[in-house]
């Protein structure tokens, strides 16, 4: 495995590359990976960087928005199958059909879609900055796109904020029922539950903290408890175990696995910068009309 982090730093020299890396990765990417984190950060890294091709261990959304912010870089995917399923549950013509039903009504669209989506959204935001978001809009009325979970969430965060949801959802944070909950906090009585927003409301009521990827890791870090009940991606708490062996970190069930987020390897981030694949796209309409939605909302968590 040295060998080939080795090659994959001395390519990134050469090619003048950068590695982003989400935290439902597999945790040796870390070895590699210039910056590890949510989507937000990720975002926050990609509108700044200077370097000339950005290679993206994370799904093809995400590739999609780093190329909308660096339309004159090259942004590869390493693993083209790479998708993201509630992305997929929206596309530009049910995101119309769905706005044409709430008329002259703001739309939020979760960083969890695709850049045709953005296009006719006002804003974006990713699960660490939603409850931000909405908030800077100041308006009685919302529409949220494609997260039934976070936005109903966020509404319940807000009053007199009604928010509209499309149905859309996490596969992966939906496997977490009430009953894991209730079930690990018998066996684990001291330990502190912490749920990603994805989940359902039945399951966040349960949690002693909600939040994001990165907001979760911090609670850890910063609160004095010994034990953490971990309601997301199995990712959050590999990199949690590894990096303080002194806690203990209980995933809330075995199977919390995004395969989409599981593809990458060393040896794919290798052959994406060796042979330069695979390219991602955005037609330049697209990026001049999506693009405001994702700087707006990096504008607002600046």
């Amino acid at each position: 495995m040295n060998d080939i982090i080795t090659k994959i730093k001395e390519l990134k020299r050469e090619k003048n590359a950068v590695i982003l890396a989400h935290c439902y990765q597999n945790a040796e990417i870390d070895e590699v990976a210039d910056f590890v984190g949510d989507s937000l950060y990720l975002s926050q890294q990609a509108a700044k960087t200077d370097a000339s091709i950005i290679v993206f261990a994370g799904v093809f959304f995400m590739a999609q928005t780093a190329k909308m912010l660096n339309p004159t870089k090259k942004v590869l995917l390493p693993r083209k199958e790479s998708g993201c399923l509630m992305a997929d549950m929206i596309n530009l013509d049910q995101l119309r059909e769905f706005k044409s039903k709430h008329p002259n009504i703001p739309t939020v669209c979760y960083i969890n879609s695709t850049a045709e989506v953005k296009t006719e959204c006002d804003i974006c935001c990713t699960s660490s900055n939603a409850l931000k978001i909405v908030k800077s809009l100041n308006e009685k009325e919302i529409l949220f796109v494609p997260d039934n979970y976070l936005g109903k969430w966020v509404e319940s965060k807000l009053d007199n904020v009604k928010i509209t949801t499309y149905n859309g959802f996490c596969p992966t944070h939906l496997k977490i029922k009430p009953e894991d909950i209730i079930h690990a906090k018998e066996k684990y009585p001291q330990a502190k539950v912490l749920a990603h927003p994805e989940c359902s409301q039945e399951v966040t009521k349960l949690a002693d903290y909600v939040g994001s990827t990165t907001g979760i890791m911090k609670y850890t870090i910063e609160n004095p408890a010994k034990q953490f009940i971990i309601a997301t991606e199995k990712g959050v708490v590999d990199r949690l175990k590894r990096d303080y062996p002194e806690k203990e970190f209980i995933l809330v069930k075995p199977d919390i696995i995004c395969q989409n987020m599981k593809w990458h390897t060393l040896e794919d981030i290798y052959n994406s910068l060796k042979y330069e694949q695979y390219e991602i796209d955005v037609d330049k309409d697209t990026i001049q009309k999506g693009v405001r939605c994702i700087e707006r909302m990096l504008e607002v968590s600046a």
